[in-house]
């Protein structure tokens, strides 16, 4: 049983968009970004939003490209590519001068992901060996409060660990310690950083709270430049205004496995 997209009763975040009508409540399928965000709009227009149901996702539209001419075979519906974004075949091999980026690749399904994907394949059609890092992208939801991350979540570190061999670190600190938060009553927010305590790489970062999309740059652009956490216990920046990692300036020259977050500031 399939429900009618009328626009009326039924319509998506597309036509969502458009409508000349505030419902009095509205049921959201979908809890992922606009699943979230939708709710949030709706919430704050007056509307009374059910609980979202389910995760729907989006189809990519690859039907009718004539990739069947080329041995290519799409895997759900998305174009196969190497971290060149290079599309491979049905036997594993490049096909010569075809690249596909954005949602088509299914490799992140973000704006400015497929942004960055086309530049890094312009670069490499100009004679330049750029691969780009999909862990160094940062994505957030623009609810409130926001929510941003960049890199691997705990649990994929710690799978990742494991395969690799290695250990790793969390360290967690409050938007109560911060005193813009708190001057803009905001203080109910949290952020929370996963490393490894021997090279002082930063495996992901996630962030709940007051501009959470916009704090989430600073370690998007450790991640992209390998900044070890070393080098990031070292700078400063306001500390009214940036929630960022802060290790206590002696723990620079100690073991890496000994250095110590305080709780007070989260510095990057």
């Amino acid at each position: 049983m399939y429900l009618q997209i009328e626009r009326k009763s039924v319509f998506t975040s597309d036509h969502a968009l458009r409508l000349e009508w505030v419902p009095d409540w509205i049921a959201i399928v979908g809890s992922g970004y606009i699943g979230l965000e939708f709710s949030d709009v709706y919430t704050a227009l007056g509307s009374e939003v059910d609980a979202a149901l389910i995760a729907t996702g989006r189809a990519p539209f690859t039907e009718g490209l004539g990739l069947e001419n080329i041995n290519v075979a799409t895997q759900r519906g998305f174009v196969p590519v190497n971290e060149h974004m290079q599309v491979i075949d049905m036997n594993g091999k490049l096909v010569p001068h075809l690249y596909c980026i954005g949602d088509a690749n299914g490799k992140m399904m973000l704006a400015h992901a497929a942004s960055a994907q086309g530049i890094s394949v312009v670069e490499q059609v100009c004679g330049k060996d750029i691969m780009l890092n999909h862990l160094s992208i940062p994505a957030a939801c623009f609810t409130h409060p926001e929510i941003s991350f960049v890199g691997l979540t705990e649990p994929q570190a710690r799978e990742k660990a494991e395969k690799e061999g290695f250990k790793i670190s969390v360290a967690k600190t409050s938007f109560k310690a911060n005193t813009k938060a708190l001057a803009e009553n905001e203080g109910e927010g949290l952020a929370k950083m996963i490393y490894r305590p021997d090279t002082g790489e930063i495996l992901g970062v996630h962030i709940l709270g007051l501009h959470a999309a916009d704090l989430i740059h600073e370690a998007s652009n450790a991640i992209a430049m390998g900044t070890r956490i070393q080098v990031i216990c070292m700078l400063e920046l306001m500390y009214s205004i940036s929630i960022c990692w802060n290790m206590s300036p002696k723990s620079y020259w100690e073991p890496i496995e000994q250095v110590h977050f305080n709780s007070g500031y989260l510095y990057i």
